[in-house]
């Protein structure tokens, strides 16, 4: 199922009910990967938009509706910012907070994978 960032969060700033349906399922989502802290990664911001600078966030509270946490199957090399991608991966909704980094995040696609589109 392709979602895109408006089918997630709701005007209310809960989930909307497509969102809540597929969590758990294998979606797919357009974006764009914003800078990453080093060449090779293992996760990712995908942003709705180009971002030259990662749009880290320090409380759930303060996340964005138009980014997306990308958990990756395994490593790979970052990309420019610029370049369109297509992500595959297990919808993850609610809060959570990454224990070896610290990042905060609402939403997340977990085991993805990524292609230039």
């Amino acid at each position: 199922m392709r979602l895109d960032f408006t089918d997630i969060v709701a005007a209310s700033g809960g989930f909307t009910d497509k969102a809540t349906r597929s969590a758990g399922a294998e979606v797919e989502m357009r974006g764009f990967m914003a800078p990453p802290l080093k060449p090779e990664i293992n996760f990712f911001i995908l942003t709705k938009l180009p971002q030259a600078v990662c749009p880290f966030c320090d409380t759930a509270a303060a996340w964005p509706d138009d980014i997306v946490l990308v958990r990756m199957a395994r490593p790979v090399r970052a990309i420019n910012y610029d370049t369109p991608i297509r992500v595959t991966g297990l919808l993850d909704l609610g809060e959570k907070t990454d224990p070896a980094t610290g990042f905060v995040s609402l939403v997340r696609l977990v085991d993805a994978r990524y292609q230039r589109v």
